[in-house]
């Protein structure tokens, strides 16, 4: 388990998915968010997306890897998150979840850090702020 003392400001951490029809399936079996925009390929043909687009909270889920299992990882505690979401996500698109240590409050033992999820193209599609604890040993 990492401490306070492991981190330094710049660092960074990613996370790579691609999103299949399995991951929306579970993502509906759990929430029960059946938005037709997600779920339905015909639905979603005639939005103006042209085809089923990932649930937002979805695709935010990988923050919780990054939290969890890569910075600051074992020991972690997810304190806040915001999160603007920027550009669609499409099934069977790959994303990449990235995470950048911009401040580190020692005496509490937490990490500011800049979140974003971009796309192939490089282009952000979700942004916001993590603030993540670490347990005390």
């Amino acid at each position: 388990m990492r401490t306070i003392d492991d981190f330094a400001i710049g660092q960074h951490a990613s996370f790579r998915k691609t999103f299949t029809d399995d991951d929306v399936r579970r993502f509906v079996e759990i929430t029960g968010d059946v938005n037709p925009l997600h779920v339905d390929d015909a639905f979603a043909a005639q939005t103006r997306f042209g085809r089923r687009v990932l649930h937002g909270m979805l695709t935010a889920s990988i923050f919780s890897t990054m939290v969890g299992m890569l910075l600051p990882g074992t020991g972690a505690i997810y304190r806040s998150q915001t999160l603007a979401f920027l550009q669609p996500v499409f099934v069977g698109e790959t994303v990449t979840a990235h995470f950048v240590v911009r401040g580190i409050d020692r005496g509490r033992h937490r990490l500011d850090i800049e979140a974003w999820i971009e796309n192939e193209a490089g282009v952000r599609v979700i942004e916001g702020r993590c603030e993540a604890g670490l347990l005390r040993a």
